[in-house]
This record gives C-alpha cells, structure tokens and sequence, in this order.
C-alpha cells in the first residue's frame, strides 16, 4: 500500500509541476503578445489582460502546494527551534491539522462558489468563471494532501522513535 501510496504522490507531485511551467509559459507569452500588440501595433486584444490574471491566480493556488511539498512557505521558528526534534515534529502535527481544517473549510466553501458561478463568464475570455475558482479547490485539495502526507509521516517517525526506545519485552 505504502508504494502505491508513493506512486500516487509522484504522479500528482509531476502533474503539479508540468501543469504549472505550461500556465506560467502561457501566461507570459499571452502577456508578452498583448504588449507586443499594444506598443508596437497601437492595437489592444479585449482577452489577453483576463487571461493573464486568470492562469495567474490558477498559478497561485497550485502553487501552494508545492511550497507545502518543498517545506518552503513562511515560518516564524523562533520558539519551535528550540524544542526536541520530537516536540518539532509534535509542533507541526498540530500546525498541519489546524491548516488541514482551514483548507477543508476552504474547499467547502470554495466549492459552493464553484457552483453558484457556472452560468457566470468572463467578460473577455467568456469561459465560466467556475473554471477561475475551481482552482481554490483543486489547489486547497493538493495542499490538504500534502498536509495529510506530513500527519503521516511525522507520526511514523515519532512512533518509530518510541519503538527503538522501548527495549524488545518492554513493559513501558
């Protein structure tokens, strides 16, 4: 189970990357045309500044995910730092449950907004501006996969700690 569960990570892990150097590639390129447009060929295209916002906010959501896979979003340590390598890893347990419940908070609610807008287009690109939220909830959902990912592996570890500690026919 442990190496399907592994496989499943690695696929979501190269999905997330390649779905986002594709939107970055877009997003610039969609940018650099509409400049390209503007000052050389004092010409405006109505769509290209909206779906540039729009791969940019798709960018941003997946991205924290990835941020939560490389362990690089902002911290303050001052306090955890100081603490055992067990109460460190007992720390981000709590930290990751309380974020595992905000993202599913988020993705409940982000989620009903998905919904209510379906009918709802873009005023340049006229897709459904579904497709922009839908991002909060895919992006939360990766995220909340990644805190899971960490619950786990924490908690192994700190077993695993336990279980050396306590000789084999241990009573404590």
């Amino acid at each position: 189970m442990l190496k399907g569960k592994s496989k499943f990570i690695a696929n979501v892990n190269k999905a997330e990357d390649i779905s986002l150097v594709v939107m970055f590639a877009i997003m610039v390129s969609v940018i650099f045309f509409q400049v390209i447009m503007r000052y050389l060929f004092n010409n405006s295209l109505s769509w290209s500044e909206e779906l540039g916002k729009f791969f940019f906010v798709w960018i941003s959501w997946l991205g924290i995910s990835i941020g939560q896979r490389r362990n690089e979003h902002i911290k303050i340590t001052l306090f955890i730092d100081r603490l055992s390598d067990s109460g460190q890893r007992i720390c981000e347990i709590i930290t990751d449950i309380i974020l595992l419940i905000i993202c599913s908070i988020t993705i409940y609610y982000a989620v009903l907004l998905v919904q209510s807008q379906i009918n709802v287009p873009y005023a340049g690109i006229k897709i459904s501006t579904s497709w922009g939220y839908l991002s909060l909830v895919l992006g939360c959902s990766f995220m909340a996969l990644r805190l899971i990912e960490g619950v786990y592996t924490n908690i192994n570890t700190l077993l695993e700690k336990r279980r050396k500690k306590i000789p084999e026919g241990g009573n404590n």
